[in-house]
């Protein structure tokens, strides 16, 4: 059987060439011509693109997401009656680069001494280390377990947050999301890599973030949906040694007129944490797509039912 193949993602020519190096058997790459929608039975795409499309997909069995994030794709009335794969497992080192990158920057007081320098002041400020430090970690999947790898070398104590409170390795504590308001008073720095889910949509709510302790720093890196953007802000302006560094949210881009922007205690990044490249994609869809022809279950399958 021959599979024809459909791209949907905004570097079509490199995945092209990609693919083509690939010299994947029994496999018909289609144009870009709206008459490939109805014809291909497999996809390689990304979810805000594919989705609208879905319901056009006649003859669709298999959909590679470029992207780990498919919440466009899994939504209560969008369709289920194909195979759904994502991209998993090359998140950690760039979301700790991310993450450690900030977080460091922060302690150190990187900011205060580049607006010393304009100034010509010699004046050292508090001295701050990683080290003893909590982490607080909502999610315990491969980023996390990444981002709890590295805590450890700078000596922090890593505490994370799952469904089943299942332990995990790498995590000093792990806990349910019902148990979060304990953790959160005593943790340095929050991130959040959580899915979204009916269970996690809204729950960083005014009520938690309000639990955070002084001068803690947070990040959301996962879902947008996850956290109260308007709550957030509230609790920033009334605590302003507390800070946050955001890259994920519910409306991307971010409206220019949400007040969020004009914090000085705010950090915001255009979901820019930990890309996917194409030559990791098509290496991931290669590897997917010979288990397509053996027959084998595919790699990174998604739960439809769970949102991930």
């Amino acid at each position: 059987m021959r599979h024809k193949l459909l791209l949907l993602t905004s570097k079509n020519e490199r995945y092209r060439e990609l693919l083509a190096s690939c010299h994947l058997p029994d496999i018909v790459l289609l144009g870009d011509e709206p008459s490939s929608i109805l014809e291909a039975n497999v996809w390689l795409a990304e979810p805000a693109l594919a989705a609208p499309l879905l319901p056009h997909a006649n003859n669709l069995t298999w959909m590679q997401s470029t992207m780990a994030g498919v919440d466009a794709l899994v939504k209560p009335r969008q369709r289920k009656d194909y195979q759904l794969t994502n991209v998993r497992g090359i998140f950690g080192p760039l979301m700790s680069e991310y993450l450690f990158g900030y977080l460091l920057a922060h302690q150190r007081e990187h900011q205060k001494y580049k607006t010393q320098q304009a100034e010509k002041i010699w004046l050292p400020g508090s001295f701050k280390t990683l080290q003893g430090q909590n982490l607080l970690l909502l999610g315990t999947g491969n980023i996390a377990k990444h981002l709890a790898q590295t805590a450890k070398h700078f000596g922090m104590h890593v505490t994370g947050i799952n469904r089943g409170a299942k332990p995990t390795k790498g995590f000093d504590k792990v806990d349910t999301l019902a148990n979060i308001s304990q953790h959160l008073a005593q943790a340095d720095a929050v991130a959040s890599i959580l899915p979204s889910t009916p269970q996690t949509r809204g729950a960083l709510n005014a009520e938690l973030l309000s639990m955070m302790k002084p001068g803690a720093i947070f990040f959301n890196l996962g879902r947008g949906d996850v956290l109260d953007l308007d709550a957030l802000y509230m609790q920033l302006i009334e605590n302003s040694d507390q800070h946050a560094i955001l890259d994920v949210f519910n409306q991307e881009p971010l409206p220019k007129e949400h007040p969020i922007w004009t914090l000085d205690n705010v950090i915001i990044t255009p979901h820019i944490a930990a890309p996917s490249f194409p030559e990791q994609v098509v290496e991931i869809f290669s590897n997917n797509y010979h288990k397509l022809l053996q027959g084998e279950q595919l790699t990174h399958a998604v739960n439809f039912a769970r949102g991930y």
